[in-house]
């Protein structure tokens, strides 16, 4: 495989969750982490880029995990662009434990946005040439396939966006609306089970001082929910989901 980029992480103790194990959104965030690394390694920056009101934002993805590392674990995430569009790009990430082993698997499609204009914008030519691209792909998923929206719950939880719920491109950061999905999850599943697979679309923007709800309903397979989120009182959706859970062994 070529064109691609490696970045190894050591879990530390905040990051576990209370099983000594590093939670979804630890992975999730170490994802994130990378990708703005492979951004720093070609000079654009998250920050260069903000300086010119550009940004990326994630659209949909896909995480599926076989275990989660435990505390002190070094971990490496290997990841690349399988193609790009004019304004969108697919990246696609494998992690690695220390034998080598693939013990995850992450596929997002991210757009080239214009943060103070809140629209797309086309890809710099000079990213496209520094990064270049891989066909290979990760995960056979499709991520584009729209997840429909619940209407009735089985459980719910409310939150207020505050302002550290918000990135530095003034929208709520994606890794807080998958804290808000597995606050309505039951704790029996919580207890008795990992989260192996989520899948989920972004589909609009919540803002500080919104009240979100958080909807959860089971899904066909057993140990397996749908996920709303929206903002209460409106008909406004933020983001939908699917996860999947096995049982903790």
């Amino acid at each position: 495989m070529e064109n691609y980029f490696d970045k190894q992480f050591e879990l530390r103790y905040f990051e576990m969750d209370r099983f000594g194990e590093a939670s979804p959104t630890t992975i999730l965030t170490l994802l994130e982490e990378t990708a703005a690394d492979h951004c720093y390694s070609i000079n654009y920056s998250l920050y260069d880029l903000m300086a010119q009101n550009v940004g990326w934002i994630l659209l949909s993805g896909v995480m599926q995990m076989e275990r989660y590392p435990g505390y002190k674990e070094k971990i490496t995430i290997r990841t690349w662009l399988s193609s790009y569009s004019t304004i969108k790009g697919f990246r696609e990430n494998l992690i690695y434990d220390e034998q080598n082993n693939i013990i995850g698997r992450a596929k997002g499609l991210w757009l080239f946005f214009d943060i103070e204009r809140r629209r797309p914008i086309q890809i710099f030519d000079d990213i496209i040439e520094k990064w270049s691209f891989c066909k290979d792909e990760c995960i056979n998923h499709n991520v584009v396939r729209k997840i429909k929206a619940i209407d009735n719950e089985s459980y719910a939880k409310i939150f207020k966006v505050n302002l550290y719920d918000t990135d530095t491109n003034k929208h709520v950061n994606n890794i807080r609306y998958l804290q808000w999905l597995m606050e309505s999850i039951p704790e029996e599943i919580i207890d008795n089970y990992y989260l192996h697979t989520i899948d989920g679309r972004f589909i609009a923007e919540a803002q500080f001082g919104d009240t979100i709800i958080s909807m959860t309903e089971k899904d066909i397979i057993d140990n397996s929910f749908v996920h709303t989120i929206k903002i209460q009182g409106s008909n406004k959706v933020c983001a939908t989901a699917k996860t999947l859970w096995k049982k903790t062994t």
